[in-house]
């Protein structure tokens, strides 16, 4: 029987208890964080845009499970690697071309690298450069909610790498002994750049991590996007009521290098191939299928109306102007801070 046919069947324990609107909704974002990564990533060899990129293929779900649902007010703390949370969190795919193009429609005005997406309107902060800073910065977030007494959370994301880091340390430490609405996702995808991730650290799980700081620590299947949505909706709703902080866990991996100008003959082919066998977009598109959520007629589609929202993305930013130097004094120093102490 032909798949748009097909009689819904119930759906296995682990995703009954998500609505189907959700399991879409996860599913169409996943994809369109896949099809806008690889087009970058050919842009790119197309000298289209200068720098390098950093892609996050083969670890999508961890990006976007975490953040589909979250409010605007709420604050995404990322890296280099988090595309799947600007597009989730709700950037438009305008402004996230115009960052990689550099050009004066991007909301940093092209002043920092490819790949630092960020939005003042969706709470997308600034990625950082410097490994783990985002996870410092982004703790700081929290503690600012809490002063302000208002139930807003904040998603952290970094590599397992980042948790060698000393600020990473302080920065959970703080969390875990102020309780605060912070939740800490740990990409595993067992390479921090070159590094294996057994030649940086002596344990096998890195959530353990989280019982040195008074909070709990779990490791998840980091390709499964539903899983990840259900474990991280569970961790933000405790942060929101004021039970504190939660360090996730998920193993993944990244197929590429750690950015385009690495070739990544540091792996395995065998290694690559095993962990393309669990694609987050491929298991969750079966999984869809099988309970009657997507046809391929449907999938099909979804793919035209993201490829042509991606076209008009790229066109738009390509006709703008790249800023004028002195753009980069602009945006750097204020003498009007926002908040006094007074009024908290």
């Amino acid at each position: 029987m032909p798949a748009s046919k097909a009689a819904k069947k119930k759906p296995s324990q682990k995703e009954s208890d998500l609505p189907d609107q959700t399991m879409l909704g996860l599913y169409e974002y996943l994809l369109r964080t896949r099809l806008v990564d690889e087009r970058f990533r050919k842009l790119y060899r197309q000298g289209r845009f200068a720098g390098t990129y950093y892609s996050a293929v083969g670890q999508e779900a961890t990006t976007v499970g975490p953040t589909y649902g979250l409010r605007d007010a709420d604050i995404i703390a990322p890296s280099h690697r988090e595309l799947g949370a600007a597009i989730t969190k709700g950037v438009p795919l305008v402004e996230i071309f115009a960052h990689n193009f550099a050009r004066r429609n991007s909301p940093d005005k092209g002043k920092t690298h490819p790949c630092h997406y960020s939005s003042k309107a969706k709470g997308v902060m600034v990625a950082a450069s410097t490994l783990a800073g985002q996870t410092v910065v982004g703790t700081g977030c929290a503690m600012a909610f809490k002063i302000q007494k208002n139930d807003n959370v904040v998603v952290a994301f970094f590599g397992e790498g980042a948790t060698s880091r000393g600020g990473w340390h302080e920065a959970l430490n703080y969390a875990g002994v102020h309780k605060l609405p912070v939740v800490y996702i740990c990409q595993n995808n067992l390479w921090a750049e070159s590094v294996p991730a057994t030649l940086q650290a002596g344990i096998t799980d890195f959530s353990d991590r989280a019982k040195a700081y008074g909070f709990p620590g779990v490791t998840i299947d980091g390709n499964d996007v539903f899983l990840v949505h259900k474990t991280s909706a569970e961790a933000i709703a405790k942060a929101r009521a004021g039970q504190g902080p939660t360090l996730i866990e998920c193993k993944t991996y990244r197929y590429y290098g750690h950015s385009e100008i690495d070739p990544a003959d540091y792996r395995t082919d065998n290694e690559i191939e095993v962990w393309k066998k669990k694609d987050p977009v491929a298991r969750a598109e079966k999984i869809l299928m099988e309970i009657g959520l997507l046809t391929t007629e449907k999938r099909e589609a979804i793919v035209d109306t993201i490829n042509a929202e991606i076209e008009e993305a790229i066109e738009v930013s390509e006709k703008e102007e790249y800023c004028e130097p002195e753009e980069a004094y602009n945006d750097v120093y204020s003498d009007n801070f926002p908040v006094r102490r007074d009024e908290f």
